[in-house]
């Protein structure tokens, strides 16, 4: 089973967040990660994947027109894409730069795709996804490995997998 993690980042702050929600895939026993910039996202990892975590800088409160044409590209595999799990994060170069405005956009995407859409686990911060301001700190990290674990516990849980 594997998890697509995709990602536009400009400064590396965002790459620097999904490799840390990578980490948390592949903490799950049974699930690997396919970890890719969204230019090299092909509608075989959308379709093969049991769940989707996509990541953004904020670009005007929403997400990058870079990850918007992969979902309007993809938008033919829709129907491939129901009830499997998908998750979002950002970062922004301000505290009050749009960090949930653009977690959302990413959100509503998979909802519009029949995605299962989860944020972050309680223990993290139990909100909308995860985010940050800059480069992601420890803190921040580990909370992105927990998103990362929970997509792929959950994904596993819905396949019908034990969860480990």
């Amino acid at each position: 089973m594997r998890i697509l993690v995709m990602y536009y980042s400009r400064t590396g702050s965002t790459q620097a967040l999904a490799e840390a929600v990578a980490r948390g895939v592949e903490s799950v026993q049974g699930v690997s990660c396919a970890l890719k910039p969204v230019d090299q996202v092909t509608k075989e990892d959308f379709v093969e994947s049991a769940g989707i975590v996509a990541g953004s800088p904020v670009y005007f409160g929403g997400m990058a027109a870079e990850m918007k044409e992969v979902f309007d590209k993809f938008v033919g595999v829709r129907r491939k894409m129901a009830d499997k799990v998908g998750a979002a994060f950002a970062t922004s170069g301000d505290p009050t730069g749009g960090k949930e405005t653009t977690l959302f956009s990413i959100l509503q995407a998979m909802l519009i795709y029949g995605m299962i859409v989860v944020g972050d686990p309680l223990d993290a911060t139990g909100h909308y996804g995860v985010a940050c301001c800059g480069a992601p700190d420890k803190r921040t990290q580990s909370h992105a490995q927990a998103l990362g674990k929970r997509v792929a516990t959950l994904a596993r849980m819905l396949s019908g997998a034990s969860s480990m």
